[in-house]
């Protein structure tokens, strides 16, 4: 389930089990991640938090990025 922002954008908002499903994680994982300003969130009006897509997606393609550089020489 995705939900689209209505925020004037037409960003999709991701659920914390989708997040985590990208990063292979538990989602009380992304849901810590939140809370600790890792990654940023929007709250629906009943409380859930939701992400969007487009810094999920940014944040993956870092990560991968990172993981793939060759290691650093002496």
């Amino acid at each position: 389930m995705s939900i689209t922002a209505h925020t004037g954008s037409n960003e999709r908002l991701l659920t914390p089990g989708e997040v985590a499903a990208l990063f292979r994680v538990d989602p009380k994982t992304v849901t810590r991640w939140a809370s600790a300003g890792r990654i940023g969130s929007i709250r629906t009006p009943g409380g859930h938090r939701r992400f969007r897509e487009s810094e999920v997606r940014s944040m993956l393609a870092d990560l991968t990025s990172e993981a793939t550089l060759p290691p650093a020489r002496p």
